[in-house]
């Protein structure tokens, strides 16, 4: 009689260990993410992360390179017909989705790319599209910070989450202006995305400021904004 033979186990691998720890992070955050329960997890042994990862942070580098490799950068290549100010509004749209769809991340995306490939490509496509444009280096870089700063910021938490769901919260007598405060927490996404849109907005017009200046000024400028 022949016998069954037992499923195998999928093998370990790097992208294995990455899925887990994300899921982890987006259900309870980093504190929740230690080597020993992600091998738990995993149903391996502890020691067996350590062929692929050297501790628990470069698992979560990984984890959040795996979320900047979800930030679109068509908007980046030559080829692509739109125009710096078009190309750092869809960008940052997207970049902004895929952090805020993983927000526990967020803090160690806030660091910086370091030696990160995808983060790496995220930034060195934005500094090319404005070099491209005719943005001086300098300015360029500038740019590159305001948006991370900009788009990192907005999805490390919510303004509307941060208003509680019950009007006897913000008494008149205290909060003449805060009457409709209870409101926010329901209307979450529309408030943050709309507050981010709006920000996103004013960046875009004083950055179309500086560059109109730059072009009357004869800078290296090969391209024109249209906001149209």
């Amino acid at each position: 009689m022949c016998r069954m033979a037992r499923p195998r186990k999928p093998l370990l691998s790097r992208e294995r260990i990455i899925e887990a720890a994300s899921a982890l992070v987006d259900s309870e955050g980093l504190g929740a993410v230690s080597t020993r329960r992600l091998a738990a997890g995993l149903g391996v042994s502890g020691p067996s992360l350590y062929n692929h990862f050297r501790n628990k942070d470069e698992i979560l580098d990984a984890v959040a390179d795996s979320v900047s490799a979800q930030v679109d950068l068509s908007m980046f290549d030559e080829s692509d017909s739109r125009d710096w100010a078009a190309a750092l509004h869809d960008w940052a749209v997207s970049y902004r989705a895929a952090l805020a769809a993983h927000p526990h991340i967020v803090p160690v995306l806030a660091q910086g790319p370091g030696r990160r490939p995808a983060g790496l490509r995220v930034a060195d496509a934005a500094f090319g599209g404005m070099v491209r444009a005719g943005w001086p280096p300098a300015q360029a870089t500038y740019i590159g910070a305001l948006m991370r700063y900009f788009v990192t910021g907005s999805a490390l938490g919510s303004f509307a989450r941060g208003f509680v769901d019950d009007e006897t919260a913000y008494d008149p007598t205290d909060y003449p202006h805060l009457g409709q405060a209870h409101l926010l927490a329901d209307r979450r996404q529309q408030v943050d995305e709309g507050a981010f849109e709006t920000g996103l907005r004013a960046l875009l017009d004083g950055l179309a400021l500086q560059y109109e200046q730059m072009v009357r000024g004869g800078g290296p400028v090969r391209r024109t904004p249209n906001r149209g």
